[in-house]
């Protein structure tokens, strides 16, 4: 019978959820979910002068954005706690113990250090491939701290202790911990135990080739939530880091990337990352996603802006109406503000274009005339108006469109103006022109 997959994804929390911890716990999670395993979230946090609550929150409110849901782990608890290093002292005070009693410890200037067997340890990755590393040479590879004289632990003691007592069967974590896993697999010879399988995913390099790091532009999960991206397209471009479906499509349903997902399909090569990539995909998202969706992601940055848009009913047509205009949701405020405010403000430069230049004011006036008598009022009918009209005074159609979409919406862009007018209503179309006519030609 085969063991059963249980991965990890076992942050620092000393700063935001960065870019690079979001991939490394994507690609766990993907290999938990394509195996039916069991994704845990272990927060490493044994540096209590580094540690920070707001950062412990922050990796909750980046991984929940992202949807990557935990099986068992912080706050969720489990058969296999506690999840925070903090609280586990105990176990690691029982493991020390252990080695201690096969005299594998020793103290020195207060600290205590786990004594090298010196060989050669072949680390056997499912990524990188099996690598010999030898440790037979005590200068290049000195034995291994466990506890420093504040009594306080190392990161690669308790980070294989806890390995074992949580049952991980696989560890997914970035290329960086490659060199240290030697020294994993020492303790887990020490302990009589078989470690678990390896898979050590390429670094994120940024367009220079320099390895990314926290003050990188786009390095932060929490300035794509600031910024408007929707969750499920940063998502997919993460999935792309060191991954691919080997057809050359990028865009996929997250379901389809789970079914596809395996370890051995990761690349070796480090993997570059392309911030316009990642803008160009979160449009295509925007674009193709349900309305439903797109006014649930919506909503946050629409009632942070303050707009009184009444009732959800009400809102979804005018986002049906900008949806395609949109690139970051941050900007759905800027376009529909105009709709749910008749006193809106004006651009400069677009009245100065399209209201002040001669027989503007005549025009508009006359099409304020003829929509007057407009039936039924419907995009269509609308349209058909317009061009009637400019027929009818021997001018280009958009020498009517241009004054009628800044009197209407204070600007000279937007989205399909006859649409747009269909769902303003004759009423208000007529009072924003009324209105526009007497604010600039008094």
């Amino acid at each position: 019978m085969s063991t059963p997959v249980r991965v990890r994804f076992a942050p620092s929390p000393t700063g935001f959820l960065h870019v690079g911890g979001a991939r490394t716990a994507l690609f766990n999670w993907l290999h938990a979910r394509h195996t039916g395993g069991t994704f845990v979230l272990r927060i490493e946090d044994t540096d209590r002068e580094r540690h920070n609550e707001e950062a412990v929150r922050a990796i909750y409110h980046g991984l929940r954005w992202l949807g990557l849901d935990w099986d068992e782990g912080a706050e969720k608890g489990g058969d296999f706690g506690p999840y925070y290093q903090s609280e586990r002292g105990p176990i690691y005070e029982r493991y020390l113990g252990i080695l201690q009693d096969k005299g594998m410890i020793y103290e020195d200037a207060g600290a205590l250090r786990f004594r090298s067997p010196r060989e050669t340890v072949t680390v056997h990755d499912e990524v990188c491939g099996s690598i010999p590393f030898d440790l037979s040479n005590p200068g290049t590879h000195p034995d291994m701290t466990v506890r420093r004289p504040d009594g306080s632990w190392i990161f690669h003691f308790v980070n294989v202790v806890d390995d074992i007592e949580m049952k991980i069967s696989h560890v997914i974590r970035g290329e960086d911990h490659l060199s240290n896993t030697p020294k994993h697999v020492e303790l887990y010879k020490a302990f009589g135990v078989e470690p678990p399988r390896f898979a050590h995913i390429p670094l994120i390099l940024n367009p220079d080739g320099s390895k990314m790091s926290k003050r990188d532009t786009g390095a932060s999960v929490q300035s794509y939530i600031q910024q408007g991206y929707a969750p499920e397209a940063v998502r997919n471009y993460l999935c792309l880091l060191g991954w691919s479906p080997k057809d050359n499509r990028e865009i996929l349903p997250i379901e389809e990337i789970i079914s596809l997902f395996e370890l051995k399909n990761i690349n070796r090569r480090s993997a570059g990352f392309d911030l316009d990539k990642c803008f160009w995909m979160n449009g295509q998202y925007l674009i193709q996603m349900p309305l439903e969706r797109f006014t649930d992601l919506s909503l946050p940055f629409i009632n942070a802006a303050g707009i009184n848009y009444g009732t959800r009913e009400g809102l979804v047509p005018v986002l049906a109406l900008v949806k395609e205009k949109v690139k970051h949701l941050t900007d759905v405020p800027a376009w529909i503000e105009f709709f749910f405010n008749d006193d809106y403000t004006y651009d400069e430069a677009s009245v100065e274009k399209s209201l002040r230049t001669e027989g503007a004011l005549g025009r508009l006036q006359a099409l304020g005339a003829h929509l007057a008598n407009v039936e039924p009022w419907t995009a269509e009918t609308i349209e058909a108006a317009f061009k009637d009209l400019a027929a009818a005074l021997g001018v280009k159609t958009a020498l009517l469109v241009h004054p009628a979409r800044v009197a209407a919406t204070g600007r000279s862009v937007g989205p399909s103006l006859y649409h747009l007018l269909e769902l303003l209503g004759r009423e208000r179309v007529l009072a924003r022109f009324d209105r526009t006519r007497e604010k600039f030609f008094p």
